[in-house]
């Protein structure tokens, strides 16, 4: 049996004030499963995360739902799916997340999204993994962080040469290609 790139996504459970993030979730969702891909997120049912993971099972891909107990009912397990797996804790579920993910990418999202994306971004830093991850700068969403970071690498706290652990672009497809999931 061949084996599935699997892209972990991280994004937000609502669904943000701009239309474009929802569209980008659904387009996310639709281009793993058009490539032949699997993902891997959060397991809600809600907002963007919900979006990503209707878009890629509606496709055929693969939808591996992780989510800690505590969470599953504040955030509504998408129960629907045939993957849906329940970690006793916050860190389990990022560390099953991590270890299923060929790649990482980001959609908009709030303060969960922002600590799984540090998180894995440092795990990337510190030699723990040498996976691809992206941002997928919907409107210019990730403009702050990046500036954030950039700002770190000028103040000495980030080392210049891991400025290139994130990808950024604005095309979904492209995106994609660049974290190794191809067309």
């Amino acid at each position: 049996m061949e084996e599935v790139f699997r892209v972990c996504v991280f994004c937000g459970s609502g669904f943000g004030r701009n239309p474009a993030y929802r569209t980008a979730a659904g387009e996310v969702g639709r281009l793993i499963a058009a490539r032949g891909g699997g993902l891997v997120y959060g397991g809600s049912h809600l907002g963007l995360m919900g979006v990503v993971a209707d878009a890629a099972a509606a496709g055929g891909a693969p939808v591996t739902g992780v989510m800690p107990e505590v969470l599953v009912q504040k955030e509504a397990a998408h129960t629907s799916l045939a993957d849906l797996r329940i970690t006793a804790s916050m860190h389990e579920r990022k560390a099953a997340m991590a270890d299923m993910a060929d790649a990482f990418l980001a959609l908009p999202g709030g303060i969960g999204t922002l600590d799984e994306l540090c998180e894995i971004i440092a795990w990337a830093q510190l030699g723990i993994h040498s996976k691809p991850i992206g941002l997928l700068d919907v409107d210019g969403y990730w403009e702050p962080f990046r500036a954030l970071l950039g700002h770190a690498i000028a103040e000495g706290f980030i080392k210049e040469k891991h400025r290139d652990l994130v990808r950024y672009d604005s095309d979904p497809g492209r995106l994609l290609s660049g974290l190794g999931l191809r067309a």
